[in-house]
């Protein structure tokens, strides 16, 4: 581990010095790169330090201890060598962690879609729910949320949606939502009081940069159509909206909320570029088996995730075996607990992967 460790303070170092260079400033491609490194690897380094330092200082009070004579300076010295010792295990632990290969997309901002599933309207009322949940937690980050696009269901909320989400790391919390989304409750249109189990689907991707995937725009159809709300009732008299197909793949991408056909297309491309990049992704990760079995979830749209129960305000996150009954809480954007919980669990898949 110290081996590895020390690699990393040497490439943080080298990295201070690239960045006080002052030919830096004319590329700032490379600059931005190296600056993204080195937050990468600071809370590592910072913490190696430390652990250093009390390493150092664990072995000046083992000679205090033998040479001093003074009984009372022996004593305090037996006390912080003893608080030291308690204390250096726990900062490995967390170097440990610390040096399990992170997800090199955790810094991304997302593009999401949430779909209404089975269930009909109910369906879409609660995919407009998780979208106003994902809206309240974005808020709680200080992230910023956009539409790009957006189809009304006929009773309420949306038979599809799709925003980006931009921010501080934001993949690395929103990661653990792909799947499908069940909900059981009393709809309001059912006069008997029975619960309905209705399900909405989510897909969460990284958002793709230039520099990780081509897209030529030779492999794309343009067409545009009149942007409409729910129920098909025309809301603009110009062809503003862009529907994107790749013709290599057959994936098609639609984006209407925009104030202009530029905007709307520029929103379909971020939109297309992010799951051609998912692509790549999960046929790397099929190819890589270990690092799929470590992952919480498949980020397969099909594999059930979470159960929304009203009626005992209870959540279930079905990967973990986590319970809480808080939904109340979750629905109007408290989502932390869940997310540690599922954070939590990876990190010991990971370690359990890194061990064996």
């Amino acid at each position: 581990m110290k081996d590895r460790l020390e690699q990393i303070e040497e490439r943080y170092e080298q990295i201070q010095k690239e960045l006080m260079d002052p030919n830096i400033v004319n590329d700032i491609e490379h600059m931005t790169s190296l600056s993204k490194e080195q937050s990468s690897l600071e809370e590592t380094v910072t913490l190696f330090r430390e652990y250093k330092e009390i390493e150092s200082t664990i072995e000046d009070l083992k000679e205090m201890v033998k040479e001093e004579e003074d009984q009372d300076v022996v004593e305090m010295a037996k006390e912080e060598l003893d608080e030291l010792k308690h204390k250096l295990p726990k900062i490995e632990e967390k170097l440990h962690v610390l040096l399990i290969p992170k997800d090199p997309n955790d810094q991304k901002n997302v593009i999401v879609e949430i779909r209404g599933a089975a269930g009909g309207n109910e369906a879409n009322i609660f995919a407009g729910d998780l979208f106003r949940m994902y809206s309240k937690y974005a808020e709680t980050q200080k992230w910023k949320l956009e539409i790009n696009n957006a189809e009304e269901g006929d009773a309420g909320g949306f038979t599809q949606i799709e925003f980006t989400v931009s921010g501080d790391s934001v993949y690395s919390y929103l990661k653990y939502e792909s799947g499908s989304h069940r909900v059981q409750r009393v709809p309001q249109t059912e006069s008997q009081g029975r619960v309905h189990t209705s399900t909405a689907t989510v897909l969460v991707l990284p958002e793709a940069e230039d520099i990780e995937l081509e897209l030529s725009m030779s492999d794309v159809r343009v067409d545009t159509f009149r942007s409409s709300g729910a129920g098909g009732q025309s809301v603009n008299t110009t062809d503003s909206a862009v529907r994107l197909t790749h013709e290599p793949t057959g994936l098609v991408v639609s984006c209407q909320d925009g104030k202009s056909q530029h905007e709307n297309k520029a929103s379909a491309l971020r939109i297309l570029k992010a799951r051609l990049y998912d692509k790549m992704l999960q046929e790397k990760m099929d190819k890589e088996g270990e690092e799929r079995r470590s992952k919480i979830g498949t980020g397969d749209r099909s594999e059930k995730i979470r159960t929304y129960n009203y009626p005992q305000n209870r959540i279930t996150d079905h990967r973990i075996g986590y319970t809480i009954q808080q939904l109340d809480r979750v629905m109007e954007g408290k989502l932390d607990p869940i997310i540690e919980a599922l954070y939590n669990e990876e990190i010991k898949r990971k370690l359990s992967t890194e061990n064996k």
